[in-house]
């Protein structure tokens, strides 16, 4: 069985649409101001409605104040809540009760020792995110660079994984390959520029993934 897709950061219906038409599992939409692919609660509420009901929708936060939260809640009723953040194990815990949420947390990951923050969210995590450890002030997420595949190794985990960071059309057979992943993740490696996704582009990528 080929991995499952998750697709994070459109912005536009169009994207939406091509998403649809390729059958990809998980959309990510953008809570986090900073990011050139943020949304407003109203834009996502019109992404979201466009979704097929076979796709999952997810908020993507980080470090969220409580506006933003009820504001990724409310306007998307995701099936599953991204924390790209700094959350303490406290923070995910109380944003999980309070949404009725499963949760992925990310982890950047940089060698294998910063697989050890895993144990810190079993239990409250349902899904990890393993992304590329950004360079210092850099964003969360979407910047575009892969880590070593081969430093999953190291994952014992018992809780399942999307694979992300620097994931595009060219690389993503070769990294489940290398890694094993049951889940990949992207958002900049289908993009023409900050948010604008390629359509052709995300085909590729899913035809990609699927020869696997």
């Amino acid at each position: 069985m080929s991995a499952k897709i998750k697709m994070c950061g459109l912005t536009r219906p169009e994207d939406i649409d091509t998403v649809n038409a390729l059958g990809v599992e998980m959309v990510g939409f953008m809570f986090y101001k900073p990011s050139p692919r943020h949304l407003t609660a109203e834009k996502a509420s019109i992404l979201a409605s466009k979704c097929n009901p076979t796709v999952e929708r997810i908020s993507v936060l980080a470090d969220p104040d409580e506006e933003m939260l009820e504001a990724a809640l409310a306007s998307v009723s995701p099936h599953r809540i991204q924390l790209s953040g700094s959350e303490s194990p406290e923070r995910v815990a109380d944003i999980k009760r309070r949404s009725h949420s499963a949760i992925i947390k990310a982890v950047s990951i940089g060698s294998a020792e910063d697989f050890a923050r895993t144990k810190d969210y079993e239990g409250l995590a349902d899904w990890f995110l393993f992304d590329t450890r950004p360079p210092e002030g850099g964003m969360p997420g979407g910047n575009g660079e892969a880590f070593d595949w081969t430093l999953l190794e190291a994952y014992d985990g018992k809780q399942p994984y999307l694979l992300a960071g620097g994931l595009n059309p060219d690389n993503v057979a070769e990294a489940i390959r290398a890694s094993n992943a049951p889940m990949v993740d992207l958002s900049s490696g289908v993009e023409t520029a900050p948010g604008q996704k390629d359509a052709g582009l995300m085909t590729r990528f899913v035809e990609s993934v699927r020869t696997v």
